[in-house]
């Protein structure tokens, strides 16, 4: 059985993905973040990055709604979030990071000025910004991200943070 600690975590991380606001996850709050990662970075969404990240964020959204929307209805409830996603974790969390690999992915090249498959500290900072993280969060969350202390996040260490995020507390 799962805690009830455990939901309630789940449950808190409900806000990151419903970007607008309005109690339900839904491909508009993917669609969101992409177009908001986009302007962030001045990046065309008509280019290869841009459609990679909108692709990603479709994937991500398809990935999402498979293993949560229970009612077929194309929006996720905070219901059916808590429990979609304990079931998952429970089940192999990263599994569940998988499905935010191409979005990840996708958002990472957006970020990446250098062209090496990795974002700055500074850049990763921006991208959770983006994302909702707030200011004074997005700095020691980016640091983390960082595991082999090369002043930089990349995929190896971004999708298994997901998984991460969804197992422990803030």
């Amino acid at each position: 059985m799962v805690s009830s600690e455990y939901e309630r975590r789940i449950a808190a991380r409900f806000a990151t993905f419903d970007q607008d606001g309005n109690g339900y996850i839904d491909r508009e709050d993917f669609i969101v973040a992409a177009r908001s990662l986009l302007a962030e970075f001045a990046t065309a969404a008509r280019s290869d990055k841009g459609q990679a990240l909108y692709a990603g964020a479709e994937a991500f959204w398809q990935g999402m709604a498979g293993i949560a929307d229970r009612d077929g209805d194309q929006r996720i409830t905070r219901e059916e979030f808590v429990t979609g996603a304990v079931k998952r974790l429970r089940d192999n969390p990263e599994r569940f990071a998988e499905i935010a690999r191409p979005f990840l992915h996708a958002a990472l090249a957006v970020a990446d000025a250098g062209g090496d498959g990795a974002a700055t500290i500074e850049d990763t900072v921006r991208v959770l910004r983006v994302l909702g993280v707030p200011e004074g969060a997005a700095r020691p969350i980016a640091a983390a991200l960082d595991t082999d202390g090369d002043g930089r996040v990349g995929e190896q260490e971004i999708v298994p943070a997901l998984a991460r995020y969804f197992t422990v507390p803030e």
